[in-house]
């Protein structure tokens, strides 16, 4: 049989297949895809065969067949600095949820996380939410960041879990894909996902006021069928993002603003640091490049992520 895995415990995966049926169902041994040194084998969102077993009263299956991946999210485990944890696969496209205050979005957090999904052909949208809750000075740093991203070529939309702002524009965005939302803890992820489909009724928790940080509800990323003719993807809330498995001389082409200036720089591996006649410091002295961007790029090259090891992989 075949199916598609809706979510992934650790040990227990929950399969659906076209038929709409739904199997509990396990890994025999060692499974690890080739060339992939990932914590998790089987992430939400692959297409999976398996074998029926029966036994204690209940009907479960074991995966023996996972079928090629069209593309994955993937960040550095937590702790475990070689190997990588796999948040979703098979996707149409990942919405970041990002937030000025209550708590803060940095702009390197989200460069890390545009790379990579730069990086395997996904494409990515970026939500600022929370509309409802900024005054006017918080309004200009959302309208500049919009700004920015917009800039570069990333669809910006301002949205309002709460007031429902814009959620039929994203609602519309979704039908017939397959979308993943992610962002920090606290952010409004569940409170969203729930905007958009009040059937789910996910839960949610009130950001934290001492810490300013978002309160986890929920360990494991989960897939769910939208009545309106989609699939969403709502997982973990994430503090870091280690971005993996990338050349220092390929970082620069996972920034469209950068990957376009490359071509006028006066050699062909220029990284853009300290090269005679380079377009990008050209730009960048020029304020035709962001300088935040330039800073998440300079960090990505240098390997500044270990702070990105230890930080939890829970959800809000």
């Amino acid at each position: 049989m075949t199916g598609i895995v809706y979510k992934s415990t650790g040990s227990w995966y929950t399969v659906k297949t076209e038929l709409g049926h739904v199997y509990e169902c396990r890994i025999k041994g060692k499974f690890r895809i080739k060339g992939i040194k990932s914590t998790n084998p089987i992430a939400v969102g692959d297409i999976v065969d398996f074998e029926l077993e029966s036994g204690n009263d209940m009907i479960s299956g074991i995966i023996n067949h996972i079928h090629d991946r069209k593309n994955y999210i993937v960040r550095r485990s937590v702790n475990l600095s070689k190997q990588t944890h796999i948040i979703a696969a098979n996707l149409d496209q990942v919405f970041l949820m990002i937030t000025i205050n209550n708590p803060p979005t940095l702009t390197s957090f989200i460069d890390r996380f545009l790379v990579t999904a730069e990086a395997y052909s996904i494409k990515a949208i970026l939500l600022f939410n929370k509309m409802d809750t900024y005054d006017e000075e918080t309004l200009l740093e959302v309208k500049y960041l919009a700004h920015l991203y917009r800039n570069i070529g990333y669809e910006c939309i301002a949205v309002s879990a709460k007031t429902g702002k814009n959620i039929e524009q994203v609602k519309a965005l979704m039908k017939g894909k397959v979308s993943m939302f992610s962002g920090h803890s606290g952010v409004g992820k569940s409170t969203l996902v729930n905007a958009i489909e009040p059937s789910l009724d996910l839960k949610t928790k009130e950001i934290s006021s001492l810490h300013m940080q978002g309160q986890h509800t929920t360990t494991f990323a989960e897939m769910f069928d939208i009545s309106f003719g989609a699939k969403i993807i709502d997982t973990p809330g994430i503090k870091g993002f280690g971005v993996v498995d990338m050349d220092n001389e390929e970082v620069g082409d996972y920034f469209p603003e950068i990957f376009r200036l490359k071509q006028d720089c006066k050699f062909n591996n220029c990284l853009h640091i300290q090269e005679p006649q380079c377009a990008v410091k050209k730009a960048l002295d020029h304020d035709q490049l962001a300088y935040s961007r330039y800073r998440s790029y300079l960090q990505i090259l240098e390997g500044e992520d270990d702070t990105y090891r230890t930080d939890n992989w829970e959800k809000a």
